[in-house]
Order: C-alpha cells, then sequence, then structure tokens
C-alpha cells in the first residue's frame, strides 16, 4: 500500500484479472541457401544475415531472382514434304541433362512456398551462385545456423539445397539442423530426403533405396523434423540465359540449322516461339519442402498448429516424379528399426498431389511420432516461456503460484476450446501443478527454482481409418 501524507481523496487501481498468454506464430519458417544478390544497402550485407520477407517480390528485392539455365538444348523437327515414319507438321523438344542443370533452386522452392499458402519467412543467404557444374559446399550451408541462432521467431528450418550436395556433407547438414531445433526447443525441422547416389527426380530411381540411403545417416534428435519424399513436377518455368541456348533447326532432310534462342527473336520470330514454348514444357522438378513449408502455414492458419498438415493439395504442382505403391509406402511410413519414417507425396485420381503422411522422423515413438503433437508442444512450451519471464524475480509465495496457475490454465481453455486438446472437460484435457508440495520442496525454494509441470492430453491424427463390415442375418 501508498503512503499518504497529504489530505485527498486518492484513487487505487486493484488489478483482479490474471495475466495472458499471448500465443507465438507457429508457422514461420527461414529458408538457408544460395542467392542472386544478398542485399538490402551495399553489396553482401545480407550474406549469413538472417533477413525477414513477407512476399516474393521483397524476396526479388533483396535477394534477386533464379539461376538461368544455359545448357537446355532445343530441337525443332518440321516436315513439309509426306514421308516414310514421319507426319507432316512441327515437333519441337527440350532437354537437358540432370547433372548440367543449376543446382540452386531456393528461388523456386520460394515460388512454391508462397503459392502453397505461406507468409511471413526468415532468409539466410549462403552466400552468392556458384557456376552452373560447380558443387555446393556443406559447411557454407552449415554455417547459416549459427546467425539463425541468434534470431527467435522462427519455428521451422528449411534447406531446399541439400538434396545438391554429397550425402555424407548432407546428414552433416540435417544432424546440426536438428541439433538446432533440440537445443533452442522452439522450431522444427522440414527436410527433403537424399538417395546418395539416387535421383528423386528420376522417374526410374528405386525410392525404397533411396529412403534407406537418407535414414543411414541421421542419429539423434528425431523428435524434431520430419522428411517428405519423392520430389515434385511443378508448373513452374525455368529461367534461362537466352544468349547460351542452342536450338537445332531441321527441316525435313536438310542439315540442321543452329542458332542461339536471343537471335531468333528478331531473325525468326514462329522458330523462337516455338523454342521458348519447347523450354516452358520442361519440367521443373524440385524438392518438396518449399511446398510442404505453405501447408503447415496454411494449415496452421486455417485450423491450428494441432491440426496434421497432411491429406492437403499441393499447388502447382503436376505429379510426383516418383510413382510407388501402398506396399512401398509401408516401409517409407514405418522403419521397424530405426524408426525414420518418411512422409509420401502421393497422386491420387481425382484428387491431386497430396502430402500423405504426419510422421516425424521418431516414428516409432509413441510420444513424439505425429508432426503436430510435437509442433503443438512447442507451440506451448514457447508461449508459455514468454509470458512467464514477467514472474522472475517475482515473491516465490503462494500469491505467485496461483497467478501463474490461473494464466497457464486460463491459455490451455482457450486451446481446449478450440480443438487442440482431448476431453469433455478442461480437467480431462491438462493439468497445471505448481506450490510447496507439489512441485517443488523447501530446498527449490531456497535455491529460487519456482517449478511448474503442465501435462497435455494433444491431440492425434487419425492416421489409420478402419472400416469393418459383416454379414447380418436377414430377419422378418
Amino acid at each position: 500500500m501508498p503512503t499518504y501524507k497529504s489530505p485527498g481523496v486518492f484513487v487505487e487501481e486493484i488489478p483482479k484479472f490474471p495475466p495472458s498468454i499471448a500465443p507465438v506464430d507457429t508457422a514461420i519458417p527461414a529458408f538457408l541457401g544460395y542467392t542472386e544478390i544478398a542485399q538490402e544497402r551495399v553489396a553482401g550485407d545480407l550474406n549469413l544475415t538472417p533477413k525477414r520477407i513477407s512476399s516474393l517480390v521483397q524476396y526479388e528485392q533483396y535477394f534477386g531472382g533464379p539461376q538461368k539455365e544455359t545448357k537446355i538444348a532445343v530441337r525443332i523437327d518440321e516436315v513439309t514434304t509426306p514421308a516414310p515414319g514421319k507426319t507432316v507438321g512441327i515437333a519441337t523438344t527440350a532437354t537437358l541433362v540432370e547433372a548440367d542443370r543449376s543446382k540452386h533452386v531456393l528461388y523456386y522452392a520460394m515460388q512454391m512456398y508462397f503459392a502453397n499458402g505461406g507468409g511471413p519467412c526468415w532468409i539466410v543467404s549462403a552466400g552468392r551462385y556458384k557456376t552452373i557444374g560447380t558443387a555446393l559446399v556443406g559447411t557454407e550451408l552449415r554455417a547459416c545456423l549459427a546467425p539463425l541462432e541468434k534470431v527467435d521467431e522462427p519455428t521451422l528450418i528449411v534447406v531446399p539445397e541439400a538434396q545438391a550436395l554429397t550425402l555424407t556433407d548432407f546428414h552433416a547438414l540435417e544432424q546440426d539442423v536438428l541439433n538446432q531445433c533440440s537445443k533452442l526447443q522452439d522450431r522444427f525441422a522440414i527436410m527433403d530426403i537424399h538417395g546418395g547416389t539416387l535421383s528423386l527426380s528420376d522417374s526410374k530411381t528405386n525410392l525404397i533405396d533411396a529412403v534407406n540411403n537418407f535414414r543411414n545417416g541421421l542419429s539423434t534428435n528425431l523428435r524434431y523434423g520430419a522428411a517428405y519424399a519423392p520430389n515434385i513436377e511443378t508448373e513452374l518455368d525455368l529461367a534461362v540465359d537466352e544468349t547460351q541456348i542452342d536450338v537445332e533447326y531441321v527441316k525435313d532432310a536438310a542439315a540442321a540449322v543452329k542458332a542461339k534462342l536471343n537471335t531468333l527473336a528478331a531473325g525468326s520470330n514462329q522458330q523462337y516461339e516455338l523454342a521458348r514454348a519447347a523450354i516452358r514444357d520442361y519440367p521443373n522438378r524440385l524438392p518438396p519442402s518449399g511446398a510442404v513449408a505453405g501447408v503447415y502455414a496454411a494449415v496452421d492458419a486455417e485450423r491450428g498448429v494441432w491440426k496434421a498438415p497432411a491429406n492437403v493439395g499441393l499447388n502447382g504442382v503436376i505429379r510426383p516424379t516418383i510413382e510407388f505403391s501402398n506396399t512401398e509406402q509401408d516401409v517409407m511410413n514405418v522403419d521397424p528399426t530405426a524408426g525414420k519414417s518418411v512422409n509420401a507425396i502421393r497422386a491420387f485420381v481425382g484428387r491431386g498431389t497430396l502430402v500423405w503422411g504426419a510422421r516425424t522422423l521418431a516414428g516409432n515413438d509413441n510420444e513424439w511420432r505425429y508432426v503436430p503433437v510435437r509442433r503443438f508442444f512447442i507451440f506451448v512450451e514457447e508461449s508459455v516461456k514468454k509470458a512467464t519471464v514477467q514472474f522472475v524475480f517475482e515473491p516465490n509465495d503462494a500469491n505467485t503460484w496461483v497467478k501463474v496457475q490461473a494464466m497457464i490454465e486460463n491459455f490451455l481453455t482457450t486451446q481446449w476450446r478450440q480443438g487442440a486438446l482431448q476431453g469433455i472437460k478442461p480437467e480431462h484435457a491438462f493439468y497445471v501443478a505448481v506450490g510447496l508440495g507439489k512441485t517443488m520442496t523447501p530446498l527449490d525454494i531456497l535455491e529460487g527454482r519456482m517449478i511448474v509441470e503442465i501435462g497435455m492430453a494433444a491431440v492425434r491424427p487419425a492416421e489409420f481409418i478402419i472400416l469393418r463390415f459383416s454379414h447380418k442375418m436377414a430377419q422378418s
């Protein structure tokens, strides 16, 4: 109570309501990778410097566009005279050897992220694009993690270019990502798988062999990440350098005429348009992590972080690059040896391409098997942690304990009402305990520790829906 020394009327406002917990954002990914530029004010000032953006326009402003392809070959065959085995008309094809394609796919991943419902995110540039054909360096991508650790907002980590590393460098990078997620306990990793010498963009690849190569390198903190496979064939156009693209024109049996694509724009507009159409039709195959991050953001916004980001269609996707059966997905979804589940990207007739799995890499862990359960706990832990900071150095007595308990119970009641927790009553869904003789001993109080215990019955996805049918005897 204040001490009054002069006569008069004084007003005292008495707080009655407990403090509240503001829910933290749940789907703010951080993308790591190489960029065309990394500039806010002067060249290179955003190298290894996390930058928050909220649109593709902002990405282009600070980090530039895609790396342009230089080794696509275009052939135009024109038949004007009927001949055996040939049909009158024009056929145009574009070819690109996968090894000759740019390994820098971060820009395309950002396109897929925003196309699938993504919002604000962070970008950490590992440096400028390398020359096409040059290997990416694992240590350069791993260096992005140190500055990212100092940023509090990101809740997801995505490295779309990790597939371009060697398998050893890939495992080292992704293990570092999982380690950071575990250390900070406020973020989750979305991974693509690495097939070693097997390409996830090649339709002839044995997906299970590729998955096994991926599983052999990760070992710890698996509950903080989820992996998705195979790659996806997208509707995005590849960017090309027209001054480097060779176009071969063959008319009937005449000798081929070669020219650069840019020279055809003025000299032969028809051939130019045919060549451009062939390049647009060339499939742009990408790792799925960028699109999946967009799905996480969209599902969180529409339903909540407790809803599994699965059974959701991918926008801008034509098909998965590799077809597989239910039997093969059984092997991906359940790993009896190490429990490293891999979530499938599958095409369904009439429904499009869907995310068809919701398991973490700890697929055999009863507590942390499912992505929404892990992410919901991260969400609650981070929200409660930030809200309870105000009680640091407050008296460690019953008055403070009551405030803390009421604050957390109100927050969890709101989550229960929204459908995040099981139970027909709040007391069935969660409990909050704090106090001497409950969670603390006299020694804890002497040493300045206030211990709050929270238990939650998080909802879990219905991964297997079993319909049981039987014959029933007819009755009169």
